[in-house]
């Protein structure tokens, strides 16, 4: 057994992705159509709504286009998300439509699992605010970026430590513990509040209005496209159909 093991310490892990998990879902493009047409036509069941899918994607497709919002929103989306801390830093701008509950460090013993920028993660950034633009990094700034942050993480995790083997109460040692530390955290949302989150979170050719999010969050805001495309494909293709703006 290593000296550390022994002493009851424990070894960091660094991670150069996100975790993100639909864990419960009730969305469907169906829910969409029932929305939008029970202010015409009354309730209907899904095998009417079926009958004719070009149909349901135009109309789909119409209210992306004029920006009729509420038929998006009679659906519900949680997914489980662990990522750093800085991520849910912005990630938590989003309130509308949103609802959060993240892990607790004054409840439990905070885990050591940091992020260090994997290798295609662009390092350089140059122009001023609003107009930055990223790039490559060399060599010999991934291996500073990588060797600085592992070091750093360290220290401060066994810190830490120490501070819990003392006594210290946990909501008062966490305070040593950098934003790179790994988080855990339900969100919950709706397809409209999604799409909202996706505008301004992902970089995509197809987007009317361009965006310049944080990669990390990006990453994040891909996982969760994925997952959400899969349950709602018809609104999906609709959302990129019209710029990708949320309605």
């Amino acid at each position: 057994m290593a000296d550390n093991e022994a002493a009851g310490e424990v070894e960091p892990v660094f991670r150069q992705d996100v975790t993100v998990e639909l864990v419960r879902g009730s969305a469907q493009d169906a829910d969409v159509l029932f929305a939008a047409r029970v202010s015409t036509m009354g309730e209907q069941s899904l095998d009417e709504l079926q009958k004719d899918p070009e149909r349901s994607r135009g109309l789909i497709n119409y209210l992306m286009r004029d920006r009729h919002g509420t038929p998006f929103e009679h659906n519900s989306m949680t997914f489980f998300v662990s990522a750093p801390i800085f991520v849910f830093r912005e990630f938590q701008r989003h309130r509308v439509g949103f609802s959060y509950n993240e892990e607790s460090g004054r409840y439990r013993e905070l885990q050591p699992v940091f992020y260090v920028p994997g290798p295609d993660r662009r390092l350089v950034q140059r122009g001023r605010p609003g107009k930055y633009e990223f790039f490559e990094g060399s060599v010999e700034q991934h291996q500073l970026v990588t060797k600085t942050m592992e070091a750093s993480y360290t220290q401060a995790y066994l810190a830490y430590q120490e501070m819990l083997a003392a006594g210290i109460a946990r909501e008062v040692a966490r305070a040593v513990l950098p934003v790179g530390l790994f988080s855990s955290m339900y969100v919950t949302c709706n397809a409209r509040s999604l799409m909202a989150f996706l505008s301004l979170r992902t970089k995509d050719d197809r987007a009317t209005v361009p965006s310049f999010p944080q990669r990390e969050i990006e990453m994040v805001a891909e996982a969760m496209e994925a997952l959400w495309a899969e349950r709602m494909p018809l609104t999906h293709a609709a959302f990129n159909a019209n710029g990708r703006v949320g309605p």
